[in-house]
């Protein structure tokens, strides 16, 4: 079935939804494997680095919406990277078992200067932290994306944006490409304090309101269900723990446009809510 998929163009698509469509829709990307380089290193907040990759195999890479991210493909415990092949359907073979690999939003993408910029929470134990952690500049390494684009138009007149710090990326890049003016509530559940220092753009009608996860759990969905009610359509945005942002599924329904989306599984690694 996906050879029927139509690939081509994407862009224009994506465009047409953000400037007049409603609700989501799926646009898909032609796919491709890159490699690339680490070029720059930025601790932008004590548990949140920014990794630039970069380099002439990012020249055509699709990328059109703040929800977009790619998955870094990473060697097998022996060493041996068995990265995916594309294919003639504009689709990637990928070697079975598969490789290990860990999805990441795409924070920036130049493509005059061919760059992309990842940003990547900090944690103990993790594959894709640990390998940020010590990632060295010139280091080489494998990217495979985006698929496409779960796009949602500018067209409402109101947005909720509840993320924790993994959703930071996609609520900024949403920001930076919104129009002039748009209405906007950002719930922001973090680990600590000082993980609000992430750089989210400012608008006179965009309230941040930052949280700090107690140990008894996540306030971000009673946050959400606390805002008070906005005239006109409002759509809801919510990426984070699958847990966290699963009450939101349901306790809108009806009443808003959503996209939720859990980016992680807490005890579970490499998790994928596609």
């Amino acid at each position: 079935m996906s050879a029927d998929i139509d690939r081509s163009d994407p862009g224009p698509k994506v465009a047409a939804h953000h400037r007049s469509g409603s609700g989501v829709t799926r646009i898909p990307y032609p796919i491709g494997v890159r490699s690339v380089a680490v070029r720059r290193r930025e601790q932008v907040t004590p548990r949140m680095l920014r990794l630039t990759l970069g380099g002439p195999g990012l020249a055509g890479l699709h990328t059109y919406h703040a929800d977009d991210h790619v998955k870094i493909v990473f060697p097998d415990d022996d060493g041996v990277l068995r990265a995916p092949v594309p294919n003639d359907r504009q689709l990637l073979d990928w070697p079975r078992p598969l490789p290990p690999t860990r999805d990441y939003t795409i924070r920036r993408y130049d493509p005059d200067g061919l760059e992309v910029d990842l940003d990547v929470v900090l944690h103990d134990g993790g594959l894709a932290s640990s390998w940020a952690a010590g990632a060295r500049v010139g280091e080489e390494v494998t990217i495979a994306g985006p698929p496409g684009g779960k796009a949602f138009p500018y067209t409402y007149d109101h947005y909720v944006l509840a993320v924790d710090a993994t959703g930071l990326p996609a609520v900024a890049r949403w920001l930076e490409s919104a129009p002039a003016g748009v209405s906007a509530d950002v719930v922001v559940e973090t680990g600590e304090p000082a993980e609000h220092d992430y750089p989210v753009p400012h608008g006179e009608r965009v309230t941040v309101h930052p949280l700090v996860r107690a140990t008894t759990g996540s306030a971000l969905a009673a946050t959400v269900d606390a805002l008070p009610r906005r005239l006109g359509r409002t759509f809801l945005f919510a990426a984070g723990e699958a847990g966290d942002v699963k009450p939101l599924r349901s306790s809108r329904r009806g009443e808003v446009d959503a996209l939720v989306t859990g980016y992680w599984k807490r005890g579970v690694a490499g998790h994928d809510d596609d």
